[in-house]
This record gives C-alpha cells, structure tokens and sequence, in this order.
C-alpha cells in the first residue's frame, strides 16, 4: 500500500511512527507546507533506514492540483488527510481526480442555520462529502470519512455493540474524558485548538429517530459520567461531533449524543474567546495585513505535539450504549480504548492523544490494503465490520475493553471482553 499523508502536525507525525512499523505499507509519503515538519516525520519513521521507504515533499493541501501532482507522481493508493478540516474539500477532491482511495479523521465543516441556529441544522458536517457518494461509487472508489479516535474507533465501538452485544439500542452516547495534566501551563489543550475551537463552539447536533438531527446551545445537557481505569468522574456536555451524523446513517438507534469532558476552565476560556470574537476565522485588519483571530489563537498556544515529555495522564475514548441486551434485559455498556501517555511517548515519542486519534486510520488503511475493508461511496467506520479493526488495534500495543454499566459506572466484578 502507497499512502500519502496530507499533514505532518502531531497526527500525521504519529500516523507516519505506527504505520512505518507495518510491512503491508510500501511506501509513505508524508508532505506539509512546512518542509521542515515533513523532513522530521520521515526521519523517525521506523524501518526507512534507507530512506527511500518514507520520504519528505512540501505541498500546499489547500491547493488542490498541487496535491493532485504529488500524489499522481508518487502513484498514492490512499491519500490521508491529516490536516485541518478547512482543508477537506481540496484534498477530497484530488484524491477523487487522481483515482485513489481516501481516508480523513474529521468531515466537511458545518454551517449553522441562518436563523435558528440552536434549533435546527443548517450544512450538515460531511454534508458537502455525502453529496458526493454517487460519483465516488460510480468511480469504484471509497472515501472512508470520520476515521480518527473520535470519530472513528467511537463509530468502531457502536458497531461491535450493535452486532454483538445488543438486541435492540435505544442510545447510543460517545464520551470523551481524561485526567492529563500539562506542567508548566495554565492553559495548553492537548489537541487542534483550531478543531477544538470549532467543534465546541458550533451548535452541537443531536439526532433523535422522531426528530431526525437538530441542533441546541454549546455546552447543553450537562452531565457526570464516570470513565473507566480509574479516571474517574467528569463532567461532559454536549459538542458538535460527526458521530451524531454517522451512527444512525448504518446502525438502528433512538438517540445519539457526543459529550466531551472539558472542564469548567477549558469552557470558561472557550467562551470568554467567543465573547471576544476571538474565535472567528474570518480576517481582520491587523496594521496593513489581513490576519484571522482563530489563527492568532493558535499560534500564541503551545504545538500539542510538544507536549508530550510536560504531560502526565491518560486519555480515554469510548462509546455509552443503552438498550437491551442479547437476553432482552435493559442494559449498558461502555465501550473504551484508554492510553497513558508515558507509555506512548516511551514506545512512540508521541503524546496519547495524537498518538491515539493516529493509530486509528492506520488499522484502517491496513485493512483497505489486505482487503478486510472494502466498499465504494463514502462511507463511515460502522459501515464496515468491527471485528477485524479491533482485533488488529490489540496488536498496537494498547488493547480496547468494554465492561458493563450500572448507573454509568463500571461494574468491577464484570471482566471486559468475557462473554463477547
């Protein structure tokens, strides 16, 4: 498998560690408009003493016949995008026009409704992408969309509870929490700010089988969830997210949230830059030169995948699913993949969110390449068995767990995994 990686930040850097230590890859080309970031992922690729198994190029993602050139002269199978989702149509599209396959970790951005954008939705997230099923299908091509940590093993994780743990689901709820700290900062997030900023500041989308999808205020529905492992209790609320998009288009399902577990500081901050207009991408007229706000933001924080070495924790990405069981009695589940970041970054040298979000599309691709995975038109990670994925995700190292719920919180006697 030929695969070129759009974006050499921390999850492209990370991408390029896992997947260069997989003989089913060939070749790797991983590119950035920074050079310098492309040359230092290739560097530490695993397995290149060569150097000619994963090699360095500059290109432009938001330019799309630079994307089409490289990836046409490095004959990509697969084009990965891991670049911002601003830069999804681009890269989406030239992967369409050079004839290969795609895989990204965040869709088309949305767009709130005009006029009641706390009620109903406007553009879709991966609306823009969707639209396109026919020509991809008509073309034999697959464009696998939302196929990070979230989304994409919460999406996994839903799928393998429909087929084996449920008979009937009425909720389906993914929940994100972690007890990572970063010394030496009052403020770092561990992820994108730019993505963090968009998806949490977004009307969030729910979706209800009467009500199809509609959307309500950030940061609604409150709640405490208790994370597996030790993590704990934290509060989550509601985020913008596509899993809320993707489930219900491939699993039967009366509901379906996405909450996070910001934190009272980390939403304070969020806002308080809303307030601020901070948060806006469009330019701004800075002494001469069109700057935008979002980008400032994100230049004055710390790179999160330097942060590896001042952090401390775990992170935990899982799906809460609610309904009855094989048996027909109501129950729970949590199904969960947690990462500590001393260990990524002593296996790795990566920190365990990036590391985490990274080894995802990398079981992914793998499975495109042996066939496992196979389908045309664009499709979500539930359209697609959950088995194989999470059999082959053990072999990285960090194994994913479910354990029974009761009243959202784990019960230990249950052991993960026994009566799958």
């Amino acid at each position: 498998m030929r695969v070129l990686v759009l974006g050499a930040g921390g999850v492209g850097s990370a991408f390029v560690s896992i997947a260069s230590s997989r003989d089913v890859y060939s070749h790797i080309t991983v590119a950035d408009i920074d050079p310098s970031k492309a040359t230092a992922a290739a560097f530490t690729a695993r397995g290149n003493e060569s150097g000619h198994r994963v090699v360095a190029a500059q290109v432009d993602a938001g330019n799309e016949d630079q994307v089409v050139e490289l990836a046409s002269a490095m004959k990509a199978d697969v084009i990965l995008n891991a670049c911002d989702p601003r830069f999804n149509p681009s890269i989406f599209s030239a992967a369409f026009r050079v004839g290969c396959n795609y895989v990204d970790m965040a869709m088309d951005l949305s767009i709130p409704h005009p006029t009641q954008p706390f009620e109903r939705c406007g553009i879709r997230l991966g609306d823009g992408q969707f639209a396109q099923h026919p020509a991809w299908k008509n073309k034999g091509l697959m464009a696998l969309v939302g196929m990070g940590v979230e989304p994409g093993f919460s999406d996994v994780a839903a799928r393998y509870a429909a087929d084996h743990l449920f008979s009937t689901i009425t909720e389906i709820g993914v929940r994100d929490g972690a007890d990572l700290v970063v010394e030496g900062y009052d403020f770092a997030p561990t992820f994108s700010i730019w993505t963090t900023i968009e998806e949490c500041l977004n009307p969030p989308v729910i979706y209800e089988r009467e009500k199809g999808w509609f959307t309500t205020e950030p940061f609604s529905e409150p709640e405490i969830f208790v994370f597996p492992e030790g993590i704990g209790s934290i509060q989550c609320v509601n985020v913008e997210h596509e899993e809320v998009i993707l489930i219900p288009r491939w699993i039967d399902v009366e509901r379906v949230t996405f909450k996070y577990g910001l934190g009272a500081e980390f939403i304070d901050v969020l806002k308080t830059l809303q307030k601020l207009e901070l948060h806006s991408t469009d330019p701004v007229d800075v002494r001469g030169m069109q700057v935008s706000p979002r980008d400032v933001v994100a230049a004055t924080l710390p790179d999160p995948s330097e942060l590896g070495d001042k952090m401390k924790g775990r992170t935990c990405a899982g799906t809460w699913v609610k309904g009855l069981g094989l048996d027909g009695q109501p129950r729970e589940v949590y199904v969960y993949h947690v990462v500590d970041n001393a260990w990524s970054m002593r296996e790795y040298g990566h920190q365990a969110v990036v590391w985490q979000t990274a080894v995802m599309p990398a079981v992914a691709i793998e499975l495109m390449a042996t066939g496992v995975w196979k389908g045309v038109g664009i499709l979500g990670p539930e359209a697609l068995p959950a088995d194989p994925f999470l059999e082959l995700l053990d072999q990285h190292g960090v194994e994913w767990e479910w354990e029974d719920y009761v009243d959202r919180a784990p019960a230990p006697s249950k052991s993960p995994r026994a009566t799958a």
